[in-house]
């Protein structure tokens, strides 16, 4: 997968980038990524990429102009690109949507920054995301959540594909079950003694149950849409504490 960045501030992407699984995934040839400055599509002296909004109003709008250059330019060393702009409108930002563009062979991410971005930009959006119900000063940062978390989700970059299926928000709906490592034991909590049995049937059962115990107390929205046999929903019924929603 290709990934190109398009920001006023390219090396707010340095560290992530140059890390960790963006590190690997590059150094594996499963990820090609680039940032480009904005700047570089300007044409005065100060390499201006913002100005005041027509109407009047607080902040500073970033142009269109070098969007849109930077856009021909970038778009045009390659296969088109799935253009991702990042803003309080756009839709929700889940782990499905991480999946659907973790097949694509390349995306391009528009970076806004102050006070936004003028509207005509939009023309070039596949699709607008929202990290949720909160503004940032920065585009670059939202970006990074996403590419984080569309890339490890391509073959090969976690090393162990199973990584990806076996955690919250997987293919079952559920949130992770918890985990333990060594020490058994530390300052009075010890781990559940079935994880330490050997008994690998047992193990699955209790994951699977503290899986949906966890799901049903922190966010028993995810039941509505999660697949349940009987004996889950049964276990669930159980618990006396919380709702379950009715069968599909």
């Amino acid at each position: 997968m290709r990934i190109d960045a398009i920001t006023t501030f390219p090396r707010m992407y340095d560290s992530v980038m140059q890390d960790s699984i963006m590190k690997r995934a590059q150094e594996f040839g499963l990820l090609e990524f680039h940032a480009h400055d904005l700047r570089d599509w300007t044409h005065d002296r100060h390499r201006t990429t913002d100005d005041d909004p027509y109407g009047g109003g607080q902040g500073l709008l970033m142009k269109c102009p070098p969007i849109f250059e930077a856009y021909d330019a970038v778009a045009s060393e390659g296969a088109k690109p799935h253009v991702v702009f990042l803003a309080p409108t756009g839709a929700p930002f889940a782990q499905e949507v991480a999946q659907r563009l973790s097949t694509k062979d390349r995306l391009m991410f528009i970076c806004g920054h102050y006070e936004g971005i003028d509207e005509r930009a939009y023309a070039l959006a596949d699709e607008c995301i929202s990290l949720g119900d909160y503004v940032l000063t920065s585009g670059e940062l939202a970006s990074m959540v996403v590419i984080d978390a569309v890339v490890r989700l391509i073959p090969g970059v976690l090393g162990d594909d199973m990584s990806v299926v076996d955690e919250s928000f997987g293919d079952d709906g559920l949130l992770e079950y918890p985990q333990y490592t060594r020490p058994a034991s530390y300052r009075g909590m010890d781990v559940p003694p079935v994880l330490l049995s050997g008994d690998h049937g047992k193990v699955a059962v209790w994951r699977r149950e503290q899986a949906l115990l966890r799901t049903a107390r922190l966010r028993p929205d995810l039941l509505e849409s999660a697949a349940l046999t009987e004996r889950e929903r049964a276990f669930l019924l159980s618990l006396h504490d919380v709702d379950v929603p009715d069968a599909r």
